[in-house]
Order: structure tokens, then sequence, then C-alpha cells
């Protein structure tokens, strides 16, 4: 995953981009490349999801029983596999998202002390 401009890498922690995509398949299924552009869209530009991280995290998520995928046709009438977010997808990222804030919270502690009281 990276940031728009050319070239700046966002490093992001272990797990971001599983999380991101679980978020996505909330709304319904969808297939990879729809996915990555919801991220992309929904971050207003600012992350792209490179291939060569999405799909190895599709293929982390389902071994893991959060996602299914089956095999259907996308709007530009080619074969894809569409995702669907499962029901221990769901409880996962109700998990994730409630570890992802307070790892935000502390960190914005951090860098920002004078907010605090």
């Amino acid at each position: 995953m990276s940031t728009q401009e050319t070239g700046e890498r966002l490093e992001l922690l272990q797990g971001t981009l599983d999380l991101l995509i679980l978020r996505t398949l909330i709304f319904g299924s969808q297939h990879g490349q729809g996915i990555a552009r919801a991220i992309q869209q929904t971050s207003e530009e600012e992350l792209l999801v490179e291939h060569g991280a999405l799909y190895p995290a599709l293929q982390r998520l389902e071994e893991r029983g959060w996602i299914s995928a089956k095999w259907g046709i996308s709007s530009n009438n080619r074969k894809a596999r569409f995702y669907s977010l499962t029901a221990a997808g769901r409880k996962q990222l109700v998990k994730e998202t409630a570890k992802w804030k307070r790892l935000a919270t502390a960190i914005g502690r951090i860098l920002d002390p004078a907010k605090e009281g």
C-alpha cells in the first residue's frame, strides 16, 4: 500500500490492509479490484493498494475464514473472484477496529500531548 505521491511510501503496521479489506466488505461482496478502488476512494485518494499486497491479503483472510470467495462476472463482463465477509470476519472486524482505535488514541497522545487535560 502506498500514498498517492509517486515514490513516497506509507509504512503501515501489520494488519492494516486486512482491517481495511474487512471494513470495505461490510458493505457487500466485491472483487479484488473493486476492493482496492473502494479503499482508494474512501481514503480520498491517499491510499493506493497494490496488487502485490492485495491478493496475498485476500488469500490470508480467506484461509483464516474471515472472508469467503466465489467466482462471478464483473461489471466489465470479466470472470472475477468476489469476496464476502463471513460471520467470523464480522467479529474480527469489531475486534480489530477497537484495537486500532486504541492504538491511534495512544499515538495521538504521544504526538500531541498538549491536547491531553
